[in-house]
């Protein structure tokens, strides 16, 4: 397990959806049958791969994969003005050299260094 900075205004809808679907602990994420019924003991990475492709789908973006998802996070996060440590953290990077292909750059000197955790890189998102 590790936590992940969310901008405040999702966690203000996620705190609102949490209140509604009366979520007392465990999993905040559950699955759900077609009935309405709370099975299981939360998201699986293939249920969430599941969702992306059915989502995307209906969109016209049949080629979109969740690992799609957290690259474009990452780059929205850079464009946004969000530091680079920030995102290594954000995506959970051990290695410089990975957060660098995330963001298309060769040498992380090219990014700013003066981030702070706390102003996460995904604050500056817009909802």
């Amino acid at each position: 397990m590790r936590t992940v900075p969310i901008p405040d205004w999702v966690k203000q809808i996620t705190d609102e959806w949490v209140v509604a679907a009366g979520v007392g602990s465990g999993r905040l994420f559950r699955c759900v049958s077609r009935s309405g019924t709370v099975w299981g003991e939360g998201l699986t990475e293939k249920v969430v791969w599941h969702v992306v492709k059915e989502v995307a789908a209906k969109l016209g973006v049949p080629r979109l994969a969740p690992h799609d998802l957290r690259r474009s996070c990452a780059r929205l996060c850079h464009t946004a003005g969000g530091e680079f440590e920030q995102i290594q953290v954000l995506l959970g990077h051990v290695s410089v050299q990975t957060t660098e292909k995330y963001l298309g750059c060769s040498d992380y000197t090219e990014l700013s260094t003066t981030g702070s955790v706390l102003s996460p890189p995904n604050d500056h998102l817009d909802g």
